[in-house]
């Protein structure tokens, strides 16, 4: 039965956001899905984390801090974590989605790896681990199940963190181990301890993995593999293997030493040695892919010797395995069989002689035939760094790795320069610069608010940027002609080049008081920090309003500004409304009462002086939003379809 149709988050969407497509692996710690980002239309691998540990909220508090560790470490052989959160009791990491295969998928399919393809997996795993412990990051549980295989032929580590997430929940208390058994250190198993070297020997296992086509130790139970690990010497892959290179042996025995200081100190270390090692090999270790996983589509090494795999049925998860008393009595024995006694050889030493001078001869007479030779710069282009030194130095070359340049499309830390270029016929020996990209060059948006205009283009000049667009906005708090903000907003990253609006204060606005009552028009001006000067000059208009002002409504002006205004005659306070007559209100059934609106939001002034059945005209002499000021005022009775003025 297809397990993904029993899976109840099969079809869900999680968290509003990750449609939940199918299920990928299910694993000690976790389940993977594949599922769609329904904001940013990308596909996306989701791992939820198992109830168990989703329950615990130490370990979702440690599982947050880990997410966001992890998600600041950005290389291009280490899987991105875009985002990480909780459903209910789902736990979850939103990661970019790899298709492809696990190496552990490859192993089983193909069986042991030739040397220099090994190398050529474990190189990238090794720059991916390197870049985390320069960050104090540790993966903890290093394994061909947590290495992805991509169909292009590149190589992602996944989980970092995870198991260090465990570490902090109420399952892993003191005699507690947490890993992968046939990978975890001897340290790991005595103590619980681990740290860069710790990984170090796990790859190291792996490694060791990929040359045999099975792990250095079995046992019955786990407690008697990780017995093992503390007790025993990893054997060399060339007992399982004859044939297997030199260099790989003292490498598989650096990497898997019980006693940590003599490891190399982090991955970056054992990369080095890896690297150099790969260079050394002899072009007949194994076929030279033409990438760090061409051949991964195929299938077992014909002609390959057959080496027994581990049983098929050892499950690899990562466990929470109680450390309890490891058992007595010596471990079995992993060696190769020692092999049969020999004829001891009597060397005929005439025949060694002649042997040694015919090897001299062949070989000064390659050489000098081979001094005219020329070799050809390899392609190089978007390879990552070290791999592009490391076949160039194989190619005959010697490496010198020029000053990173920023570029907008080449991927940070891969070839984006190659001098003599790609395909340029040299001699053996030549010296070949590769320049890496430092990825898009990006600058921030310098702080110019407060400035003036002119201050303001200078420093953004100093920037590379332009500006593009200058707009003025009213202010009471910035001085006018000074910048206000900028689009896009101080600090934001921006290409080079890249236009910037100016917003600048024009400082207060004139408002428009014109009509208003002269206590009320004086009211508002001195609020806003203005200051009034009436002049009284008789007129029509209807007493104690204002008539003129000086400046005109809309000027910019600063705060403080003297404003002179005309009123109307006063008439010692009287009002006569449009619509008396000598004195007399017209009679009762014609009139209505003017709702009061002050200081309410001016659309819904607006609406309630409307369905009381009068018109509305709306001025604005500050946009404040709220009515100001109102004529005639809140509690008269008018007839319907008087004017009402509103300030706001």
């Amino acid at each position: 039965m297809d397990t993904t149709l029993t899976d109840p988050l099969v079809g869900k969407l999680l968290d509003g956001r990750y449609r939940v497509e199918s299920r990928i692996a299910r694993g000690g710690m976790a389940t993977v899905y594949l599922a769609l980002d329904v904001r940013l239309d990308r596909t996306v691998a989701v791992k939820v984390m198992h109830r168990s540990l989703a329950e615990d909220p130490a370990f979702v508090r440690r599982f947050i801090g880990e997410a966001k560790s992890v998600a600041s470490l950005s290389h291009p052989n280490v899987v991105h974590v875009f985002d990480q959160g909780t459903d209910g009791d789902n736990v979850y990491l939103s990661m970019e989605y790899v298709p492809g295969r696990t190496l552990r998928d490859v192993l089983r399919d193909r069986g042991r790896l030739p040397a220099r393809e090994a190398l050529e997996v474990m190189i990238p795993v090794l720059a991916a681990l390197g870049a985390a412990h320069q960050t104090g990051l540790i993966h903890r549980d290093v394994k061909p199940e947590n290495v992805l295989l991509s169909d292009d032929g590149r190589v992602k580590v996944v989980d970092f963190g995870l198991a260090r997430a465990i570490e902090s929940t109420n399952q892993t208390r003191t005699g507690v181990m947490i890993g992968t058994i046939g990978y975890m250190s001897p340290e790991q198993v005595a103590s619980g301890t681990a740290d860069a070297r710790s990984d170090v020997y796990a790859a190291g296992i792996m490694l060791f993995e990929l040359l045999t086509g099975r792990q250095p130790y079995e046992g019955e139970t786990p407690m008697s593999v990780a017995y093992r690990h503390v007790h025993d010497t990893v054997p060399a892959p060339s007992s399982l293997v004859p044939g297997c290179p030199p260099l790989l042996d003292t490498l598989v025995a650096q990497a898997t030493s019980r006693d940590p200081a003599t490891r190399p100190a982090d991955a970056t270390a054992l990369l080095v040695a890896a690297v150099d090692a790969h260079r050394m090999l002899p072009r007949d270790s194994g076929p030279i892919p033409s990438g760090p996983v061409a051949s991964f589509a195929s299938g077992p090494v014909p002609g390959a010797p057959g080496v027994p795999p581990s049983p098929a049925a050892t499950p690899n998860h990562t466990l929470v395995q109680p450390r309890a008393e490891l058992p007595t009595g010596p471990a079995a024995d992993l060696s190769a069989p020692e092999a049969p006694a020999r004829r001891r050889f009597r060397p005929n030493w005439f025949l060694v002689g002649l042997a040694v001078v015919m090897i001299i001869a062949v070989g000064v007479t390659g050489w000098m035939f081979s001094r005219t030779s020329t070799i050809k710069v390899p392609q190089l282009l978007d390879k990552n760094l070290t791999l592009a030194v490391s076949e160039a130095k194989q190619a005959g070359f010697v490496v010198e790795v020029g000053k990173e340049e920023h570029d907008e499309k080449v991927t940070k830390g891969n070839v984006l320069k190659v001098d003599p270029v790609p395909g340029t016929e040299a001699e053996p020996g030549s010296k070949l610069v590769i320049v890496a990209s430092a990825g898009p060059k990006r600058v921030n948006v310098p702080n110019v608010v407060g400035l003036s205009e002119a201050e303001a283009r200078t420093r953004l000049a100093e920037s590379k940027l332009v500006v593009d667009d200058v707009k003025k906005q009213a202010s009471e708090t910035v001085p006018r002609g000074q910048v206000m903000r900028t689009s896009p907003a101080v600090g934001n990253p921006v290409k080079e080049g890249t236009k910037v609006d100016l917003i600048m204060s024009a400082g207060l606005l004139m408002p428009d008081v014109m009509g208003m009552p002269r206590d009320e028009a004086a009211n508002l001006l001195s609020s806003a920090g203005f200051t009034p000067e009436f002049t009284e000059q008789t007129d029509s208009a209807q007493p104690c309003t204002i008539i003129a002002q000086d400046p005109r409504p809309g000027r910019e002006v600063d705060k403080g500004q003297v404003v002179r205004l005309t009123l109307s005659a006063c008439n010692n306070g009287e009002w006569h409304w449009p619509w008396e007559n000598n004195g007399e209100n017209v009679t009762d059934e014609n009139v209505i009462q003017i709702p009061n609106v002050m200081f309410k939001d001016v659309r819904a002034a607006r609406d309630e002086l409307r369905a009381a059945g009068f018109k509305v005209k709306i001025r604005n002499p500050v946009n404040r939003g709220r009515v100001l000021a109102q004529r005639p005022p809140g509690g008269q009775q008018s007839p319907p379809g008087t004017e009402v003025t509103i300030w706001h």
